[in-house]
C-alpha cells in the first residue's frame, strides 16, 4: 500500500488495478465503517484505519517475489509471511484454493519450524535440495518458529501479488 498521507481516487485505482467506479464503491464503504475520510487532498486512514492497518503489518510483515525453482516452477512467484500462524493450517489446500479462485496457477503452503521449512503434516525439509531458494526465503522474509509462508505462482505478477494476499487474508479472516 501507499505510505502516503492521502491517496487520490485516480492513485488508488491505478495501486489497485481497479476501475475508478469500483474504487468509489469501496471508498463509500470504507468511510461506512469509519476506516478512511476524505477530503479534496484524497483519502486517508482514520485512527482506526491506522489500528488495523498496523495489525496486518504486525501479521503479514514481510512478503517478497521468489524466482522459479522445482518446487515452485511459476514464472512470477509471490510469497507473503504470516506471523504465528502455524497452528491454524490445515493441510494448505484451503490457501491452494484461495489462491486458485484469484487467479494464481498454483500455491504452496509451507510451515517453518524454526529451522526448516515443511509442508503441513509432515517433518521433512522441503527445500531439503534447494538451499538457494531456501536461503533466499530466509533472508526476505526472516521468518521465526511458528511462521506460515504463502507462495502463489502465475503468469502475470499482479496476479501472482494479489492471489498471495488474498490467499493470505482469507487465512486470516477464516482463523
Amino acid at each position: 500500500m501507499l505510505k502516503e498521507d492521502f491517496v487520490s481516487r485516480a492513485t488508488f485505482s491505478k495501486e489497485i488495478q481497479m476501475g475508478e467506479g469500483a474504487v468509489k464503491t469501496l471508498i463509500s464503504h470504507l468511510k461506512e465503517t469509519n476506516i478512511i475520510e476524505s477530503n479534496k487532498s484524497g483519502s486517508f486512514l482514520t485512527y482506526k484505519g491506522k489500528k488495523i492497518a498496523n495489525q496486518f503489518q504486525k501479521t503479514i510483515p514481510k512478503e517478497c517475489s521468489v524466482k522459479q525453482c522445482k518446487l515452485i516452477p511459476g514464472k512470477n512467484n509471490h510469497a507473503i509471511l504470516l506471523k504465528n500462524y502455524g497452528p491454524s493450517i490445515k493441510s494448505g489446500l484451503e490457501q491452494r484454493d484461495y489462491a486458485i479462485m484469484y487467479g494464481a496457477l498454483g500455491c504452496i503452503t509451507i510451515l517453518y519450524n524454526g529451522s526448516q521449512f515443511i509442508f503441513p503434516g509432515e517433518e521433512k525439509d522441503c527445500f531439503a535440495n534447494d538451499q538457494k531458494t531456501r536461503n533466499d526465503l530466509l533472508k526476505k522474509l526472516q521468518p521465526e518458529k511458528g511462521d506460515v509462508v504463502i507462495v502463489t505462482s502465475s503468469n502475470d505478477s499482479f496476479i501472482a501479488e494479489i492471489s498471495a494476499k488474498n490467499s493470505a487474508l482469507w487465512t486470516l479472516a477464516t482463523n
